[in-house]
């Protein structure tokens, strides 16, 4: 048994599937069935059942999943603490984000960063809320940011704000008038994922507008809900720095509704028994001394 097969198993596991797996880790799919197939035959017991849905653990599985991350936890526990004996000469900064926040904001940020520390491997890790979180609660990142609060046994810092337009293709009719939500009616509505923070906040406007029964169609991704939109496929409410080139390209308009969208709250999260690398340490530090979106 090593450490390469239950890392393996573990990718198996969250990529539910083998193919998820080798594509997250670079290997190919038969490399990575063999290394599931070594750890089984070492341990003397069936972990993965092969299924329509995907691949899915068995008891056993589940146990040794279980410890395996564990395992992989204490490892970087002890590279953490070995971390702060080099300051920032070496080291790792994995940061999470969610869609939006990891797409748009953390590159720019951890650029930044690694102008300052350049000898720091840095990562980052992009998923919807639900991931990121559940990333933080089982240390496979300590940082991340968030829109709003987080689960009750995670910390959140308020860092900076972020501004809700709603947009749409240059051709709407809607284009430079002055709108009231009863504008819209009619409008196909573009919205996020289902687990998204963007998703949370676009139902809460469109419930606060009156709008809860308009038609409305499920895209993943900002990406996808700023190219239908600017095809004239209905209208969307995305971060305006999701939009601003576009919008500055002319292929998206924003457009004018009173009440306007609110804004809505950048926070870093972590969980509070985590200590913090020299990297992380300086990360964070950088964060604190944002103020607002940077340009």
């Amino acid at each position: 048994m090593s450490l390469n097969q239950l890392e393996v198993l573990v990718a198996v596991v969250e990529a539910g599937g083998f193919s998820g797996a080798a594509k997250s880790m670079y290997l190919s799919q038969p490399s990575v069935s063999n290394h599931v197939r070594n750890l089984e035959s070492s341990l003397g017991v069936r972990l993965v059942e092969r299924t329509t849905q995907g691949a899915r653990t068995t008891p056993a599985g589940d146990v040794v999943v279980d410890h395996a991350r564990s395992i992989f936890q204490l490892l970087e526990s002890l590279e953490q603490q070995v971390a702060g004996y080099r300051g920032l000469g070496a080291g790792r900064l994995l940061v999470a984000g969610t869609t939006t926040l990891g797409t748009y904001l953390l590159p720019r940020l951890v650029a930044d960063f690694s102008s300052r520390a350049p000898n720091v491997d840095c990562q980052i890790r992009v998923g919807n809320e639900q991931a990121v979180e559940e990333w933080i609660v089982r240390g496979e990142a300590t940082l991340g940011l968030c829109i709003d609060e987080p689960r009750e046994h995670l910390e959140a810092e308020p860092l900076l704000e972020d501004q809700i337009v709603l947009v749409a293709g240059p051709g709407s009719p809607l284009a430079g008038r002055d709108l009231t939500p009863a504008d819209l009616r009619g409008q196909r509505l573009l919205l996020r994922e289902r687990g998204s923070a963007t998703r949370r906040l676009q139902e809460e406007i469109l419930h606060a507008w009156g709008l809860e029964s308009e038609p409305r169609w499920e895209l993943w991704g900002p990406e996808t809900l700023k190219e239908a939109a600017a095809e004239g496929l209905g209208v969307a409410l995305l971060s305006e720095h999701v939009t601003v080139r576009e919008r500055a390209a002319g292929q998206l308009v924003a457009l004018r509704v009173e009440p306007a969208p609110p804004r809505r709250t950048v926070s870093l999260v972590r969980r509070a028994d985590r200590v913090l690398t020299p990297p992380e340490e300086a990360f964070v530090a950088m964060l604190r001394s944002l103020g607002s979106w940077p340009g």
